[in-house]
């Protein structure tokens, strides 16, 4: 039997990270995040997020985010997937057709092909979107702790539309929850969501 893979998605202080979690409780699955998740993830995990001007260009941005993700397939999800065990991600391929697809225009059909190569073609079963909008989420932004978070309104914008474009094209797929709600209610609007796709 071979578990399943569930993906969290959304843009900066959405609440994935929390709500990814919950659901991993609840559904007694092994929680995992992007980018960072392996030895080798972390490194380009600081890489990608320092704050410090390293003038990476979007496509070395891009490359980073492919090779983290096949260092991840690799080394956590794909042998949990084997074990017959859930896996609950946050972050997968959506969020670098998001952010560099979309928020960095290099073109989403792209930043797909290179993801799947870096995933071996494994996609997730399904993918949840939390939607908050950009004026509730940056106000939620202390301040930015990240070069991503750090960009401009105009690129968050651009990232949240992609979101939008993605979950409308592929609604078997992608389920779309709003996130600007208390923490308990977005849990259970996720957890009905997900036992309505997928099943107990």
């Amino acid at each position: 039997m071979t578990g399943r893979l569930i993906a969290f998605e959304g843009g900066e202080t959405v609440g994935k990270s929390t709500q990814a979690r919950l659901l991993a409780q609840r559904l007694g699955a092994l929680l995992t995040f992007e980018p960072g998740a392996t030895e080798l993830g972390a490194r380009i995990r600081s890489l990608v997020l320092d704050a410090a001007d390293l003038s990476l260009s979007p496509q070395a941005e891009a490359l980073l985010m492919a090779a983290d993700r096949a260092q991840h397939i690799a080394g956590v999800i794909r042998p949990a997937l084997e074990a017959g065990t859930d896996v609950v991600t946050d972050r997968f391929i959506g969020s670098s057709l998001a952010y560099q697809g979309f928020g960095r225009c290099l073109g989403v059909d792209e930043i797909l092909a290179l993801s799947l190569f870096a995933t071996g073609g494994l996609q997730s079963d399904l993918v949840v979107l939390l939607e908050v909008p950009v004026e509730a989420a940056l106000s939620r932004q202390a301040s930015p702790s990240d070069r991503i978070e750090a960009e401009t309104a105009e690129f968050h914008r651009r990232v949240l539309e992609g979101y939008r474009t993605l979950a409308e094209q592929h609604p078997e797929q992608w389920v779309v929850v709003d996130g600007n709600r208390p923490v308990d209610k977005v849990a259970d609007a996720v957890y009905s969501a997900v036992s309505e796709r997928l099943g107990d």
